[in-house]
């Protein structure tokens, strides 16, 4: 078995996610991105993802125009590619819209809207039959991990979330741990906690899709209450491959913050 590495994972860039939720109208979603284009030059090995609600994201591909340092995200997806399923978004819809990636399996929508296991690894198999990057969310509640189960649920997440995937499909993939205790509370997980956590994530990707230390890895990122205060330690992590951001994502001056930490952390490496 795979020991997990005592260096930062291979991944050679850091990748910000900002997951705006149900919020921002098209006048708000425009000046948000324009204010962050003017706030946050490019730099080599910082990759940034947004994720505008649907009714934006047309708005946002129109305000990022010209620029190839942000990339653009459905914060989830259904797993027919067409037909009569009223309110639903499919791959193609978002790959058409000009998305490169999704959010699935967010807890907000395993909490709110009944998502489980099974379906969410539909959704990640229609993802990427369609050439979108799923951004594949896994955490505990507080009850879970005051009980100790921290590792089982998170691991059945992954393994379910992924099942049936070969090793090269499982390498387009992103992991995002999201404790769900800390999404939208203030309450951020500590650095050690994260990379607890996320060691053990690493680890299982490796044995069960045959990655070796050293090879290219599926990127795994951090979520939860990430702010200007804490990414800088965050990003610095040796597990932490990213954040996935919710609130702070909001504030183009709070969030062009946590990307110029992550451009930070790549010049200093």
């Amino acid at each position: 078995m795979f020991q997990i590495e005592a260096v930062k994972s291979s991944v050679q860039r850091l990748i910000i996610v900002g997951n705006w939720k149900m919020n921002k109208l098209l006048a708000e979603a425009r000046q948000l991105v324009s204010r962050l284009r003017e706030l946050t030059p490019a730099v080599p090995g910082v990759q940034v993802v947004l994720a505008p609600p649907f009714t934006a994201i047309h708005a946002v591909k129109e305000a990022l125009a010209g620029s190839d340092y942000f990339n653009l995200a459905g914060q989830d997806l259904y797993w027919e590619g067409y037909g009569p399923f009223t309110g639903e978004i499919s791959a193609p819809m978002l790959r058409d819209s000009g998305c490169s990636h999704v959010i699935i399996g967010h807890s907000e929508r395993r909490q709110h809207f009944g998502e489980d296991d099974q379906g969410i690894n539909k959704k990640v198999r229609a993802a990427l039959q369609h050439e979108l990057s799923p951004i594949l969310c896994v955490g505990e509640t507080l009850p879970e991990r005051e009980a100790g189960q921290t590792d089982t649920v998170v691991t059945r997440q992954l393994l379910r979330g992924l099942d049936g995937l070969n090793e090269a499909e499982v390498g387009r993939i992103m992991v995002a741990y999201e404790p769900v205790w800390a999404i939208g509370t203030g309450r951020a997980a500590t650095v050690e906690q994260a990379e607890a956590v996320q060691g053990r994530l690493r680890r299982i990707l490796r044995e069960t899709w045959s990655r070796a230390p050293g090879e290219p890895t599926t990127p795994i990122l951090y979520g939860g209450s990430v702010t200007p205060v804490n990414a800088g330690e965050l990003l610095n992590s040796k597990h932490v491959d990213g954040a996935l951001v919710g609130g702070a994502c909001l504030d183009p001056e709070a969030f062009a913050k946590i990307i110029q930490s992550a451009q930070t952390c790549v010049r200093a490496s």
